[in-house]
C-alpha cells in the first residue's frame, strides 16, 4: 500500500509536465494561426461587434481579396451585403458558393438557405419558395418553413399557409392553432367576395374547430346571417362570444344594436348591453349603451346609466361622457367652467383611445386581427389603453 502511494507521488510531477507541454503546443498553434490572419480580419470583427456593418464589409472585402478560398468569409460577406440592402451582391456571393465543386454538403445547404433569404429580401418570392422547399428535411427545415409561411401570408395563399403552419407545429414547441384559425378566416373572406358562401361557412367552421375562441370567425358567421336577412340567427351567433371570449364583446356591440333594431327590439338590446357591462366592463360597450339609452329614454336616464357605471369602474372617458351630458343643462356661469374641464379631460382621453399590440407594442386607433407592425395574429388587446392602465403612445397608426 505504501509503495502504491509513493508511485503516485513520483508520477504526479510527470503528468503535470506533460499537461504543461501540451498547453504550450496548443498556444503556439493558436498563435501561429492568428498570425496567419490579416489585421483586416480582426478589424472586421471589431466593426461587427460595434454594429458598424459598412466598415465591416470593407474590412472583410480586403481579407477576401487575399484569401479567395475562405468559405466562412464569403458567408459573412453575403450576409453583410444583404443587411446593407445590397441584395444583388449577396445573391452573387451565395451563387458562387453554390457553384463550388469542393463545398461540403453542409456548406451547400447553408448557401442554399442564404440565397433563399436573398431572394426573399429582394421580393422574388417564387425563387425563394423554390429554394426553401428544397431545404425541407434538412437542419434548415424549420427556419425555411418560417420563411415559407411569411411568403404564403404575403401572397395570400391561405391553403399553403395552413399546411406550413401545421408542419411548423409538428417541429416546434409553439402551437399554431391561433394562426391556423386566422388563415381559415382569411380564406373565408376571399370565398365570400367570390360568392362561394357555403365554402366560406365551411372555412369558418374549420376555424372554430381549430380554435374555439376564434372571435373573428363568430363575427363573420353572424355577418353572413345578416347578409341573408336572418338577424335572429346572427344575434344567437354573436351572443356565443359571452361564453367563449367575454373581453371581445365590445367588437359585437354595434352589430347587436343593428340587428335588434332591424327586429324592432332595441329595448331588449339595451338590457343585454347593461347585463354585459355588469359582467365585464368595457368603455366601448358603455359608449354604445349610452347612445342607445339616450335615444330610447332621454338624457336623464342615459346620465344615470353612465354615472352608475363610472362609479363602479372609474374612467376618464366615462367622466368625459358625464360632462358632455351635464353641460347643456348647467347654469350659464358654470357652463364655461364645465367646458374647460371637459376639454382637458377629452384631450387626455384621446391620447388613451388606442389599441396596443401585446407582441410589439404598436399603437393604433382601430382594432386589428393582425398587427400591421410585427405581423402577429390576434396580438391586439380588445381593451383600449385607459382600461389597461397604459401610458399614452408615442407613435401610432
Amino acid at each position: 500500500m505504501i509503495d502504491f502511494e509513493y508511485w503516485w507521488l513520483l508520477a504526479f510531477p510527470l503528468f503535470f509536465g506533460l499537461g504543461w507541454l501540451a498547453a504550450r503546443i496548443d498556444i503556439k498553434h493558436l498563435l501561429s494561426e492568428s498570425r496567419a490572419l490579416p489585421v483586416s480580419y480582426f478589424k472586421g470583427l471589431n466593426f461587427l461587434l460595434n454594429e458598424q456593418p459598412d466598415q465591416a464589409v470593407e474590412a472583410f472585402i480586403e481579407v477576401a481579396n487575399r484569401d479567395t478560398e475562405s468559405v466562412e468569409l464569403q458567408f459573412i460577406l453575403g450576409s453583410l451585403f444583404r443587411r446593407r440592402g445590397e441584395v444583388e451582391r449577396a445573391i452573387r456571393m451565395h451563387q458562387s458558393l453554390l457553384e463550388r465543386t469542393d463545398a461540403a454538403d453542409s456548406d451547400y445547404l447553408s448557401a442554399l438557405y442564404e440565397l433563399a433569404q436573398d431572394y426573399f429580401k429582394a421580393g422574388l418570392f417564387d425563387r425563394a419558395e423554390q429554394l426553401l422547399m428544397q431545404l425541407q428535411g434538412s437542419r434548415h427545415g424549420p427556419a425555411a418553413l418560417q420563411h415559407l409561411l411569411v411568403i404564403y401570408e404575403q401572397e395570400r395563399e391561405w391553403d399553403q399557409a395552413i399546411a406550413a403552419a401545421w408542419q411548423l407545429a409538428e417541429v416546434s414547441t409553439k402551437p399554431y392553432q391561433k394562426e391556423i384559425a386566422q388563415f381559415y378566416c382569411e380564406r373565408a373572406a376571399a370565398e365570400i367576395v367570390d360568392g362561394r358562401l357555403e365554402a366560406a361557412r365551411h372555412s369558418l367552421a374549420e376555424a372554430l374547430k381549430k380554435r374555439r375562441e376564434c372571435v373573428r370567425a363568430i363575427l363573420m358567421l353572424g355577418e353572413m346571417e345578416v347578409a341573408a336577412g336572418r338577424h335572429e340567427a346572427a344575434i344567437a351567433i354573436w351572443r356565443q362570444i359571452e361564453m367563449q371570449a367575454l373581453s371581445y364583446l365590445s367588437l359585437a356591440g354595434e352589430k347587436l344594436v343593428a340587428s335588434y333594431r332591424a327586429l324592432g327590439r332595441v329595448d331588449e338590446c339595451l338590457d343585454l348591453l347593461r347585463g354585459y357591462l355588469a359582467k365585464h366592463f368595457s368603455q366601448d360597450l358603455l359608449d354604445i349603451a349610452y347612445r342607445l339609452a339616450l335615444e330610447l329614454h332621454g338624457g336623464e336616464f342615459a346620465y344615470r346609466l353612465v354615472r352608475d357605471e363610472v362609479r363602479r369602474n372609474p374612467s376618464l372617458q366615462g367622466l368625459d361622457t358625464l360632462l358632455d351630458i351635464q353641460q347643456p343643462d348647467a347654469a350659464p356661469e358654470r357652463r364655461q367652467d364645465l367646458q374647460l374641464i371637459k376639454n382637458l379631460v377629452h384631450d387626455h382621453t384621446q391620447r388613451l383611445a388606442f389599441y396596443r399590440c401585446d407582441a410589439c407594442g404598436f399603437m393604433a386607433r382601430r382594432f386589428y386581427w393582425r398587427c400591421p407592425a410585427c405581423g402577429g395574429w390576434e396580438t391586439y388587446n380588445p381593451r383600449k389603453l385607459e382600461e389597461q392602465g397604459t401610458a399614452a403612445p408615442l407613435a401610432v397608426s
